[in-house]
């Protein structure tokens, strides 16, 4: 009898053992409290459902806006006395930026003298014929052919002002290269001495206004598809490598450049202080949505050891556990968690490899 007392009494206690070892958490340390000072700089964050973003990497370059942009010719040939600017500086809307002594301009010269004189002659003319009308020496006709060669000489002295202002003549032959828009000197091909022909096709200046600038993605054939108007655009360059430009994707070119084998989209950006210069390298990230929503939270919250990824869990201070977490995808400070939490479950954001430390040794 006493023997099966004995027995029975092993039996429960070791019934009342399993149990325990049953509910135990085993990522759960119920000793661990959180400390008041510990507290107070732990912050958390609530795993939330989100719809999935992909983020695609393209390489590029930036440009000037074409819309903004303006070639500069000469409309003369001669002789350059000076150049007053550089490659790379600023101008402003009909500042002077070349001279150049022309034959030609000594040609719109003359042809203004003589056309100030045949006004002049055509002028006495009439008062001429309108004495002798008034004397009854002459006909109506001859008055009215006379006011004919005024007006005659003084369409001709019209269009050759006209000529002095879009050639930007000077006196002593001399034609004025001048900014048709404010912006920078972004190609020249025009020095001191040299001599320009009359029949020269090339332009001697780009001037570029790039308060707004392109950025020009290259897009590999397997991401065409993925590539929509509207996508939204992070540009990076090596110059500024810690500064962010955003944009949305506003053009997508249709067709497919047979060197590169790749498709350009455009992303149109704001450029304060002039930071990005055409013909900058560029790296630029598409973001978009998937078409599926998963648990994500801050890609901070993820504590990775032995080849695994945790995160920790906060219920109060008390109540602390880590957990192990398949990660699906990492998008900058977002990671996207395909199993392992649950919708609204915090976790900490600051002091979790502590925390984490302290939970597992």
């Amino acid at each position: 009898m006493k023997h099966k007392l004995i027995i029975g009494i092993a039996i429960v206690s070791l019934s009342i053992t399993g149990c325990k070892k049953e509910v135990e958490n085993p990522d759960t340390n119920t000793s661990f409290v959180l400390s008041d000072a510990m507290l107070k700089t732990t912050t958390t964050a609530p795993a939330e459902k989100q719809p999935v973003k992909n983020v695609l990497s393209f390489y590029g370059k930036i440009t000037a806006d074409n819309n903004k942009m303006i070639d500069v010719y000469p409309l003369v040939g001669g002789s350059v006395l000076k150049v007053n600017v550089e490659l790379g500086d600023y101008v402003k809307k009909g500042q002077v930026l070349a001279s150049i002594k022309s034959t030609d301009v000594a040609d719109f010269e003359k042809q203004a003298i003589d056309a100030k004189n045949d006004l002049l002659v055509a002028k006495n003319g009439l008062k001429v014929a309108q004495e002798l009308y008034d004397g009854k020496l002459n006909s109506e006709s001859d008055v009215l052919q006379a006011k004919s060669e005024v007006n005659k000489a003084q369409s001709q002295v019209s269009k050759i002002q006209e000529t002095y202002k879009i050639y930007n003549i000077k006196a002593g032959s001399i034609y004025e290269v001048t900014a048709p828009i404010s912006g920078f000197i972004i190609q020249k091909s025009i020095n001191q001495d040299m001599l320009l022909r009359n029949d020269r096709t090339e332009n001697i200046f780009d001037i570029a206004e790039i308060s707004e600038v392109w950025a020009m993605a290259n897009i590999n054939e397997i991401d065409i598809n993925k590539v929509k108007l509207g996508t939204a655009a992070a540009v990076t360059t090596l110059s500024y490598p810690d500064q962010v430009f955003k944009g949305k994707v506003d053009k997508i070119y249709n067709v497919i450049d047979p060197e590169t084998k790749a498709m350009q989209a455009r992303i149109k950006l704001s450029n304060p202080g002039y930071l990005l210069k055409p013909d900058m390298n560029a790296s630029i990230k598409l973001s978009f949505d998937e078409n599926e929503s998963m648990i994500a939270v801050p890609s901070k919250a993820i504590v990775f050891d032995k080849s695994k990824n945790f995160v920790v869990i906060f219920k109060d201070r008390n109540n602390i556990e880590t957990r192990k977490v398949d990660v699906y995808r990492v998008v900058g400070d977002v990671t996207y968690i395909s199993s392992g939490l649950i919708e609204n479950e915090k976790v900490i954001t600051n002091n979790q490899l502590f925390i984490y430390g302290a939970l597992n040794n």
